[in-house]
């Protein structure tokens, strides 16, 4: 049955009401987060700056690299080209290089440098491991002198080993010149040729661009400014408050 009339509902109103120690939190935090992605996106800009510079290194005409002593930094991302003759008895193979799916290794040889006593670490390739571990590939090396080319590099101490005798013996998980030197007492330029020239040796020659990591601040940056937001949209949202208006 019908009064006769109707309710109309009071209209609502929205209305901001921040508080103190709420908002200086959200502000700093806000300003934290902001802070932290302005400064995971420098990194990326340094980094593809390094990236462009070390690509320009690369593409200038190859260094002749002979016995007299050079400085890495002289040389390092340059492409170089070196005539010696390999010294297998001083070779190691670093262990758990993949390529396409199958395990093997990295041939690291060193190189005696004509005219003089020094040598040169050759990253010379990837072979294939064989069935058995306890049984090592034979490598196949070119006996009498030889001309390489390739890229000079330094190889980086940053990684993570769970042995201790990872430099022992003629596999090796990982590789520094200053671990080669102490298992090796040979003078040494101070860099590792990744060979790119071909020879007749069954190895596969093909490297990996280095990596700088440029997308992984990108995807930082992102991380830390949808934080920023969130942390935005959660106080507005806690300090908006309904009020019905009066009529």
């Amino acid at each position: 049955m019908s009064l006769g009339y109707t309710v109309t509902p009071l209209p609502v109103r929205y209305q901001f009401e921040p508080r103190l120690i709420t908002t200086l939190a959200a502000g700093a935090g806000i300003a934290l987060t902001v802070a932290l992605a302005s400064w995971q996106l420098g990194r990326a800009h340094e980094k593809e700056a390094a990236a462009a510079r070390i690509g320009a290194l690369a593409a200038e005409p190859p260094l002749r690299l002979t016995a007299a002593a050079v400085e890495a930094r002289d040389v390092e991302w340059r492409r170089v080209t070196a005539r010696g003759r390999f010294e297998p008895a001083h070779a190691v193979l670093i262990d758990n290089r993949v390529r396409r799916g199958v395990a093997g290794y990295h041939v690291v040889m060193p190189l005696a440098l004509e005219g003089g006593n020094r040598y040169v670490l050759v990253n010379r390739g990837w072979i294939a491991g064989t069935a058995n571990r306890s049984r090592l590939p034979e490598v196949k090396t070119p006996a009498g002198t030889v001309e390489i080319s390739g890229l000079a590099v330094t190889p980086s101490g940053r990684f993570l080993e769970l042995s201790p005798g990872t430099g022992e013996g003629r596999v090796w998980q990982n590789l520094t010149l200053e671990r080669y030197r102490k298992a090796v007492p040979i003078p040494l330029q101070p860099l590792v040729i990744q060979q790119e020239s071909p020879l007749d040796d069954g190895l596969a020659r093909e490297w990996d661009p280095p990596d700088f990591g440029v997308n992984t601040h990108y995807g930082y940056a992102f991380q830390w400014l949808a934080l920023g937001l969130t942390v935005l949209v959660f106080y507005l949202v806690t300090h908006v408050r309904r009020r019905p208006q009066e009529q």
